[in-house]
């Protein structure tokens, strides 16, 4: 019988490490050079560079496991759309989420027209093909795409007014992008972002419990078993304390 390789084949840290890393990366406000400066406090050597291929390496596959691992979403849609500027060109970042918070998925795109909503649509239905309700903003490219899409023939569509902030589920959504962006003085690379906001929006909530409405107790359990399914999902054994 062949043996499979681990998942960190090759690599001469120790997998404890790198999945830290990478936690560290997606879950904190923290820079590279930030994560480097934990390391070499804890007597281990390692480039930001270094730390930047981990995240490039891992950061999608552990974002594809958190999301499986999680609880099923739930068969209502918030969509919304923030701008960000890469380079000075304003593009849309679509977001939907479902009716508990839980991000279902984001594509960065050029365009806000029709042709753009459709294929937000197409692309969250490949992972989320269960719905019962979708709730927007009333951006006129939203309905002319769902009428395209045979699927959502018979979904509910509800809108709603930006300004009156009726749908604060998707518009709140934003604020952590929006945080980071600030930290990452801004993004630059249209795929280097999409990669990175897609990553990051599965580790983040995987951690980001509601912690005002958990007893301190409560809050503490609950943030052990996240830590316990982030080191199955990682393949970690060894808890990070005991690796530095």
């Amino acid at each position: 019988m062949k043996k499979t390789n681990s998942l960190y084949h090759g690599h001469r840290f120790p997998a404890a490490v790198i999945s830290c890393a990478v936690r560290w990366y997606y879950r904190s406000n923290l820079s590279l050079r930030d994560i480097e400066e934990l390391l070499f406090e804890r007597s281990i050597v390692v480039s930001y560079e270094t730390i930047r291929r981990w995240c490039d390496k891992f950061g999608a596959g552990f974002a594809r496991r958190v999301k499986a691992a999680r609880r099923k979403p739930g068969c209502t849609w918030h969509l919304d759309e923030m701008f960000v500027t890469l380079r000075g060109e304003p593009y849309l970042l679509w977001r939907a989420v479902d009716e508990h918070g839980a991000e279902l998925d984001i594509l960065l795109q050029k365009r806000r027209d029709k042709a753009a909503a459709k294929r937000f649509f197409l692309r969250v239905l490949h992972s989320c093909p269960v719905l019962r309700k979708i709730v927007t903003d009333q951006l006129r490219s939203y309905p002319a795409a769902k009428a395209d899409i045979p699927e959502l023939a018979n979904v509910k569509h509800v809108f709603v007014k930006a300004s009156a902030r009726v749908n604060n589920r998707a518009e709140n959504s934003h604020q952590p992008t929006r945080e980071r962006e600030r930290r990452m003085r801004g993004f630059r690379e249209r795929t280097r972002t999409q990669a990175f906001l897609s990553n990051f929006g599965p580790i983040r909530q995987h951690f980001a419990l509601k912690r005002h409405l958990l007893r301190a107790s409560l809050y503490r359990k609950h943030l052990a078993d996240r830590f316990e399914s982030w080191r199955e999902i990682t393949e970690t054994t060894q808890n990070p304390s005991s690796a530095f």
